[in-house]
C-alpha cells in the first residue's frame, strides 16, 4: 500500500472536461490522458468536444496539410528517401 497518494497538478480556476467521465472538473480530478484542458472557464470547459469537433474539421479542410500527390506515391511505388527520390523496400 502507497503511503502517500499522487495528486493530480492543478491550479484552482482551471477547467478540464474529462473525457472518459464526460464532465467538467475544476483542477485536474483524472489522469491527463483522459481529459482536454486546461480552459480559463468552466464554460470553456462545457464546450470542449465542439471546440475539438471545429478544429478537426479546420485541420481536415486545410489545404497545406494535404499532400497533392496523396494517391500517387510515385512511380516505384516506394517510399520518399531522404534525398528526394524514392526507395523500393527491396533496396533496388
Amino acid at each position: 500500500m502507497a503511503l502517500f497518494k499522487k495528486r493530480t497538478v492543478g491550479k484552482p480556476g482551471e477547467w478540464y472536461y474529462c473525457l472518459e467521465h464526460k464532465k467538467v472538473e475544476e483542477g485536474p480530478e483524472c489522469p491527463a490522458q483522459n481529459r482536454f484542458g486546461p480552459y480559463t472557464s468552466r464554460e470553456a470547459a462545457q464546450h470542449a468536444m465542439d471546440t475539438a469537433r471545429d478544429r478537426n474539421l479546420e485541420w481536415d479542410t486545410d489545404p497545406k496539410w494535404h499532400d497533392e500527390d496523396k494517391n500517387n506515391p510515385g512511380p516505384s511505388g516506394g517510399n520518399p528517401s531522404p534525398s528526394g527520390g524514392t526507395s523500393s523496400p527491396s533496396g533496388d
